[in-house]
């Protein structure tokens, strides 16, 4: 299978990372999968902010038809909870966060509950900004791997 540059980006919104993939003919979406881990290790700090320019925030609906925005709903979606005091929480999290990192907070929301987020919020607030954006990078690959292996299933 081949991916197109634009079907990549809804991947991981990093255009050296898209560049490195595009067009390569991958037997398998597990193949794709390890190439697309590969060639996001490492990300830089300037591309973690690329590719977050895509990503709302914990808890916001992303807006939009694309498939971008497809693949941030269903991934949030599992992790919504009734609980309002709980929803303020990851609110005043998601500020304190931007506060103290100037990017939104970034996690893989698939396979996680609400709870589950706000702690690795608030443990990821107690972070010094490398280490903090190693994090992030390694939740970028994250999402890409899971989306990426749904696209080749799908192609």
């Amino acid at each position: 299978m081949r991916l197109e540059r634009d079907r990549l980006l809804e991947c991981l919104r990093v255009e050296r990372w898209a560049d490195a993939l595009a067009g390569k003919n991958f037997q398998t979406a597990d193949a794709l999968v390890a190439a697309g881990i590969d060639a996001a290790t490492p990300l830089s700090e300037a591309e973690v902010d690329e590719a977050l320019a895509a990503h709302p925030r914990i808890g916001d609906r992303a807006e939009g038809e694309g498939a971008e925005a497809a693949f941030s709903r269903a991934e949030q979606s599992a992790s919504q909870d009734p609980d309002e005091q709980l929803e303020a929480r990851l609110r005043e999290g998601n500020a304190a966060y931007e506060a103290r990192f100037g990017r939104v907070f970034l996690i893989r929301a698939a396979g996680r509950d609400r709870r589950e987020i706000l702690e690795e919020l608030d443990r990821r607030l107690m972070n010094d900004p490398g280490v903090e954006t190693d994090e992030v990078a390694e939740q970028l690959r994250q999402i890409a791997a899971l989306r990426l292996k749904q696209v080749g299933e799908d192609a």
